[in-house]
């Protein structure tokens, strides 16, 4: 039986000319500086994003912590989507490591209402935290962020002398699927991540970009999280051959999406709840939609149930004849199968 998985674009595997580029990477100690492979990496993520200096850190969790220790921090507060990665998948440590207070403003699908965004912000008070931070996540769940909503939410952080946080893991889909570069966006937060993973199919890594002060403290706080690596560059190379290879590969995982949405669309059975870029969540009106990801697990369909919906994402491992298979499948799939 084949398999399409469609969980998460997580679970890429490496192809193999990214592998030769890691098997020859030139390594040197990171903690030193002497890794010349990571710096060349770190060079690139600063031109890409406009920002003064750069970090090659683990995760994208990793670069989040990093930025909520630094503008936020102890008794400090971070504004945020209720939907955003910081407050669902990483296990408190925006509370729990940074000490920060995460206060949840409107949004709609993880993107925030910018028009009441000030309702959120304290005056300052000695018995109250302080408004420090708002965070932004861009793409979300695959939806990108509108250019004028981030520049709006920048203008407020200025106005109030607060600091704005990117957690760009797939920004480069939203950079593909609008044509707007890195550096633009980059412009409406102090501080950027961005995966190398994911979408971009390496096995590890994020870059955390920003002014040269905030990736000093980055380094520092790096290493007493335990990121102080070693010989790193074999990533970072993998990294480098990402950037200059796999970033307009993205489009492929848009159309491949887009051709599943459409035959979605086409059923009596399923309804599309959010799609964008990669990503895209569907339920059902009059089936249970966990019976039905247990059917399509079952028949070499790999997807998740999430939140009452069933969430798929494209990757490099699905090619457009996947795509279109999975379409057929789809478009054939007889719901009462499921009580079968």
């Amino acid at each position: 039986m084949k398999i399409y998985d469609l969980r998460s674009d997580t679970i890429t595997l490496q192809t193999p000319q990214m592998r030769e580029a890691m098997y020859h990477a030139e390594v040197g100690d990171d903690v030193y500086g002497e890794d010349k492979t990571v710096n060349t990496l770190e060079a690139m993520a600063r031109e890409l994003s406009g920002k003064e200096d750069s970090v090659f850190v683990s995760s994208g969790c990793m670069g989040n912590l990093l930025s909520l220790m630094i503008y936020g921090g102890r008794g400090n507060e971070v504004l945020c989507s209720k939907e955003s990665h910081i407050i669902q998948h990483e296990i408190g440590a925006v509370s729990a490591i940074a000490n920060t207070i995460p206060i949840t403003v409107d949004s709609v699908n993880g993107i925030i209402d910018e028009t009441t965004l000030e309702n959120y912000i304290r005056p300052y008070s000695y018995d109250m935290g302080k408004s420090a931070m708002i965070e932004v996540e861009n793409t979300t769940s695959g939806l990108i962020y509108p250019l004028e909503k981030m520049q709006k939410i920048k203008a407020i952080a200025e106005k109030h002398n607060m600091k704005v946080h990117l957690d760009g893991a797939r920004i480069f889909n939203a950079v593909v699927e609008t044509g707007i570069p890195l550096s633009t966006w980059a412009k409406c937060a102090d501080d950027v991540t961005f995966c190398l993973s994911k979408g971009l199919g390496c096995p590890v890594g994020s870059m955390l970009c920003g002014d040269k002060e905030f990736i000093h403290l980055a380094r520092r706080y790096r290493k007493m999280l335990g990121g102080g690596m070693r010989q790193i560059g074999y990533l970072a190379a993998a990294g480098i051959y990402a950037l200059n290879n796999h970033v307009e590969r993205l489009k492929e995982d848009h159309d491949n999406c887009k051709l599943i949405k459409e035959a979605i669309e086409s059923t009596s059975w399923a309804r599309v709840l959010t799609y964008g870029t990669n990503i895209l969540f569907f339920t059902s009106d009059n089936y249970d939609i966990n019976k039905i990801v247990k059917k399509f697990n079952a028949d070499g369909l790999l997807v998740l149930s999430e939140c009452g919906a069933c969430r798929v994402v494209t990757n490099i491992g699905i090619s457009k004849q996947d795509a279109e298979e999975i379409a057929n499948y789809i478009k054939a799939f007889d719901p009462e199968s499921i009580n079968e």
